[in-house]
């Protein structure tokens, strides 16, 4: 659907308004800033005063609050809603266009979210390009019922599609970032075939042959043996794992909130009474999770799942068991894990991953953590 006809006063403050947004970004700012910003901006071309922008997150398949301006940020971003939640936001995307309601607001989006801001007449601008949904803006006057002016949807349609080309832009770019993780990491494990496990073959043949060894025999062995375990030194000592990844949650966090979501499979959880994941392992494990749950969900018919997390004798353990591993679900399937098991290497830990008996499909993390990280807010 078109967007509503603006004055060519309004395209002109507008079009300003992104070029100075866009042109105060560099290499340094977060996207938490730049949306930020985006929800700025849609206050100074209309008369809204609060703003909060909303993303899809695929890799923990959840909502996730990105900007926010001219409310608390913290209560905000503890909502926690999904597209069934929200019928404004349904309609908004599906429709391509700015909705505003003022009747029964609870029904048009969570009910806390309506309660926590006091909202009376709320506007929902979808952020959406070449069919691709990838959230919405919602924004009001702080308060009072009102009607948007053709001006104001106009402008508050056009940031959309500029938070949506963001939006895209950075899937495109995370995207391209994990294809040359992909690369590495199978260079590597072909550097670790042709070199390492072709002389540790060599070796067991030679062990398993039913002559004894002569001298020159067995030091020709140790001198492949000293030499695989060289190769695999150096191909191990590669930077494999993302020069530097963060998380905006903490894995305690985001088991809290799947726990009161999940309904089927179930989800239960043990945390170990003072159990804490360094803040370097944060992204690592909650990757892990988010990797589990969708191969679980994906590839196997669980009604429950069970999540360990324990430390001791220096190590994070971090375990997720499903019981719907048997006939499909018994199949690994995908890189997700098998990269989650380099990058785990990397830290000095191992991923496992595999059938049980019973019919249960286990991941289990083991990784050192150090004296100095343990004391991570992660539980807090």
């Amino acid at each position: 659907m078109p967007p509503p006809t603006a004055d060519a006063g309004a395209r002109v403050e507008a079009l300003e308004v992104f070029v100075e947004l866009l042109s105060n970004m560099d290499g340094e700012t977060r996207a938490r800033d730049f949306y930020d910003r985006l929800c700025e901006a849609v206050c100074r071309l209309t008369s809204m005063e609060r703003a909060a922008l909303f993303l899809y997150d695929g890799s923990m398949d959840r909502v996730r609050v990105r900007g926010v301006h001219g409310a608390d940020t913290g209560e905000i971003r503890e909502i926690d809603a999904t597209l069934a939640d929200a019928p404004i936001a349904q309609r908004a995307l599906a429709e391509d266009r700015v909705v505003e309601v003022s009747e029964d607001i609870e029904r048009a989006v969570p009910a806390r979210y309506a309660r926590t801001l006091g909202i009376t007449t709320l506007t929902c601008t979808p952020l959406s390009a070449a069919g691709y949904w990838f959230g919405v803006i919602l924004a009001d006057r702080g308060g009072g019922r009102f009607t948007l002016t053709d001006a104001e949807r106009h402008a508050m349609w056009t940031v959309g599609k500029v938070a949506a080309l963001a939006a895209s832009a950075r899937i495109a770019t995370r995207q391209q970032e994990r294809a040359h993780q992909l690369a590495a990491r199978i260079d590597l494990a072909r550097e670790i075939h042709e070199r390492a496990m072709q002389r540790i073959f060599g070796i067991s043949l030679a062990l398993g042959g039913d002559h004894d060894l002569s001298p020159d025999e067995r030091a020709r062995c140790r001198q492949e043996a000293t030499a695989a375990l060289g190769e695999l030194r150096s191909a191990m000592a590669r930077p494999l794992a993302p020069v530097e990844r963060r998380s905006d949650t903490t894995l305690h966090a985001e088991l809290q909130r799947l726990a009161d979501r999940y309904r089927a499979p179930s989800l239960s959880v043990s945390w170990q009474p003072g159990a804490r994941v360094p803040g370097e392992l944060e992204p690592l494990a909650q990757s892990i999770l988010s990797e589990a749950l969708r191969n679980a969900q994906k590839h196997a018919r669980p009604a429950s799942v069970h999540v360990r997390v324990e430390t001791g004798g220096g190590n994070l353990v971090f375990e997720i068991v499903n019981d719907g591993a048997e006939g499909d679900g018994g199949r690994a399937r995908g890189m997700g894990l098998r990269l989650a098991a380099l990058e785990a290497i990397q830290h000095g830990g191992v991923l496992e991953f595999g059938p049980m008996n019973s019919g249960r499909w286990r991941v289990r993390l083991v990784v050192p953590t150090s004296p100095i990280e343990a004391g991570s807010e992660s539980e807090r």
